[in-house]
């Protein structure tokens, strides 16, 4: 049997010509019409495509050529002309960020990613400086920037945060009337719209509406479907005025049938173990299945009855208050609320009894998630300067309250697998629904901290930083599986240091040393008895990363092109807890580092032709710790490429623009320990992959847009599971067609 891919929902050149020819047409049109050029509207002289001057946290005092920090600003403009919808496909705009596929049988949950060698999905994702906990797949629809920051950030969020973290700014109402949005659909027949309303209802007030609804499928799946709405009211008061007031909210639905992946049987460097048990493979029965044929990619082995439903909600009220004396005072406050609910059935191992391939099957597992995460927050900040001549102090302080919970059900799903045809599974095969057993783990946080940032300036050549946290946490974890209820509590401070010379205004060189503190159950709050558990025991001290950073930024091209360059080196103590033989206790032992360049440019080349570039290379290796298994000393992180990289570049006239883009991930290695015996599939090799963009504007309300991914058809992998056995694929060659329109 000869490896093969069928392409149901792949983009054939019969498709791409009915893009194009969808398009053609109404072009003809619009040139017929008018001869004129439309009017290109320009908000302000200083703004420049893709690149952002300042960040929108109001803990950074000063402009993002002046921080000495790695930070990413990824703008709208740049993931709307890709076409991008969720968290995911923005963050491809920044290298040294990685997806996550998860454990054995299970599917991650939401956003899974890696950043900079460190898991971080759990607690590194804030919507406007506030923690933003939950299982769900992020949409950008009501999202103004993402700001990717970059090394130990415990100074300014806390806990976690030993790769830095991402945060959402969003979209809030101002003092314009303007009407923008797009209908778009894909090769996956994936239907998207989105719009985004703001009208001045006065002369300080006005209200935004931003809202999306999407159904269809995925390109190059077969039954996979996302589903779901939502929508985000806000309004504003003194806007342009010295108090501010907004309010707002987000509501989320999502209905999807979910995806657990493929069989990784016939991809490069694939082996099947001799077994036994359940999974009994014979020498014989594994060399057949070693050299087996990859299956087709849109191959399901879920079930017709899978789903997975995520409901989302927040509300948030800020208060701005410019002093008279200078400086400004702010107060944000959030209720929110996240609950997935999801069965999904996931391929496991391969058997085989004879060599014909068609005999073959497949153990399918069938999982569920029933979990809940609730937070409250408020946080109040005083942003203040102080002008004595020749020494410029800007000033930071807050103080931030938080509550935040997380409840797991225990499900159970009866029988444990179910067996199909490895290379044709049957999605309507009967299988037991995972169902509530009635045990649950259910964690709490509160949290108390206060906080203060000092920027010194010396003259025009010297700035000095120096920004400190102190937080006191305490954690309850309440579970059916023992009648006790574990409690932890103690004081982490964090802290961050920074001097930066500009040997002229357009540029900066900096050093810059900061830590961050992650306790037991500083992610998912789930706390453990005594120190004879390795996963988040009550006796464990917390992990601690301290990253030491040297680099420069500057300004060119008249300040259009911000081009960055850094060195870090970051060492993890206390990583993974290491069982003594002599007392056959857990000991927080585990030590690891992690150094790599990462380089930037971001901006425009010319009045008319943009960029977005970023390559980052990255070195781990455990220090101290096991001396066998994947984290034994000298093995590297697993899933942690030495180089990344990704390159956005757009041309546009005001009428037509035209766009292409690369991403390259070097081999990301499962199998991180010298000497490990290979099971399923050992690496992630690396990958290179094209996308391209071209838009027509037909009227000053409407331009039509062209996506194509992946534009060689590369076949490649997104995400391997830690068993090896299950892959996601990366999209075939495919496209959308969009209409944008604004008023």
């Amino acid at each position: 049997m000869s490896a093969h891919i069928r392409a149901r929902k792949h983009l054939k050149a019969s498709q791409l010509a009915t893009l194009v020819a969808l398009a053609i047409p109404a072009v003809a049109q619009a040139e017929e019409a008018s001869t004129t050029l439309p009017t290109v509207k320009v908000e302000a002289a200083a703004d420049v495509p893709y690149k952002a001057t300042v960040s929108a946290n109001p803990k950074y005092t000063q402009p993002l050529l002046d921080t000495p920090q790695t930070i990413s600003v990824i703008k709208k403009e740049t993931f709307l002309e890709q076409g991008a919808a969720t968290l995911m496909e923005a963050l491809r705009n920044t290298p040294g960020i990685t997806t996550q596929l998860g454990e054995n049988g299970n599917t991650s949950v939401g956003d899974a990613f890696t950043m900079r060698g460190v898991s971080s999905s759990q607690n590194a994702v804030f919507v406007d400086g506030l923690r933003d906990m939950g299982a769900i797949t992020r949409d950008v629809y009501n999202v103004e920037q993402v700001e990717v920051v970059k090394g130990a950030a415990g100074g300014d969020i806390g806990r976690g945060a030993g790769a830095g973290y991402i945060n959402l700014i969003s979209k809030l109402p101002s003092l314009e009337n303007a009407t923008t949005g797009t209908a778009s659909i894909n090769t996956g027949q994936l239907k998207r719209s989105n719009v985004d309303f703001n009208r001045k209802i006065g002369d300080s007030t006005a209200v935004r509406l931003n809202a999306m609804a999407q159904d269809g499928g995925v390109d190059g799946r077969d039954y996979v479907n996302n589903r779901g709405w939502a929508f985000a009211p806000s309004v504003g008061f003194g806007l342009g005025t010295d108090t501010r007031v907004f309010a707002y909210a987000q509501f989320v639905e999502q209905n999807n049938r979910p995806d657990g992946g493929i069989s990784a049987i016939g991809v490069p460097g694939y082996v099947r173990p001799v077994t036994t048990g359940a999974t009994a493979a014979t020498a014989q029965q594994a060399a057949w299945l070693t050299a087996g044929a990859r299956v087709d990619r849109n191959t399901y082995y879920g079930n017709m009855a899978d789903y997975e439903k995520v409901s989302a909600y927040q509300a948030t009220f800020k208060v701005e208050h410019d002093l008279a004396g200078g400086g400004t005072l702010r107060n944000i406050t959030r209720v929110g609320h996240t609950a997935m609910d999801r069965v999904l059935g996931s391929p496991g191992a391969t058997l085989a009894t004879s060599s014909d391939p068609a005999t073959w099957t497949i153990n399918i597992s069938r999982q569920g998630v029933a979990q809940t995460n609730e937070i409250v927050v408020n946080q109040t900040t005083l942003n203040k300067t102080f002008d004595s001549g020749f020494l410029v102090q800007d000033v930071v302080a807050g103080v931030e309250l938080m509550s935040e919970r997380q409840r797991t059900e225990t499900l159970s799903a009866g029988t444990a697998t179910t067996v199909s045809n490895l290379y044709n599974p049957d999605p309507n095969l009967p299988m037991a629904i995972p169902t509530k057993t009635g045990a649950f783990t259910d964690g709490r946080t509160n949290t108390v901290a206060v906080y203060a940032n000092d920027t010194f300036k010396l003259g025009s050549a010297w700035q000095l930083s120096a920004g400190v946290r102190a937080e006191h946490y305490s954690t309850t974890t309440a579970a059916t599986s023992s009648p006790t209820t574990f409690d932890k509590s103690d004081w982490l401070y964090s802290w961050k240091t920074g001097a930066v010379y500009k040997p002229a205004a357009n540029g900066s060189i900096y050093v810059a040393v900061a830590n961050s503190m992650n306790p037991p159950g500083g992610g998912n709050f789930a706390l453990a008895a005594g120190n004879t558990n390795s996963s988040n025991s009550t006796s464990l001290d917390p992990q601690q990363t301290m990253n030491k950073e040297i680099g420069t930024k500057w300004d060119l091209l008249d300040k259009k092109l911000a081009v960055t360059a850094a060195y870090y080196n970051t060492s993890i103590r206390n990583e993974q807890p290491v069982l003594d033989p002599i007392s056959n206790t857990y000991l927080a032992a585990g030590d690891r580092k992690i150094k790599g360049i990462e380089l930037g440019a971001v901006g425009a080349l010319t009045d008319k032709w943009y960029l977005s570039a970023g390559v980052a290379t990255m070195d781990t290796k455990v220090t101290s710790g096991p001396t066998t298994g994947n984290n034994a000393v000298g093995a590297a992180a697993r899933f942690s490429p030495d180089l990344t990289g990704t390159l956005w570049t757009t041309y546009n006239t005001g009428v037509w623009s035209a766009g292409i883009g690369a991403r390259y991930t070097s081999e990301q290695k499962l199998l991180v320990s010298p000497g490990t015996a290979p099971t399923g599939v050992p690496s992630i090799p690396s990958a290179t992959v094209f996308d391209a963009m071209a838009s027509y504007q037909l009227s000053k309300n409407l331009t039509i847009r062209v996506n194509l991914y992946n534009l060689t058809d590369k076949f490649y992998i997104a995400s391997l599971n830690n068993g090896g056995n299950r892959v996601t694929l990366g999209a075939p060659r495919s496209g959308t067609l969009t209409a944008a329109f604004q008023f």
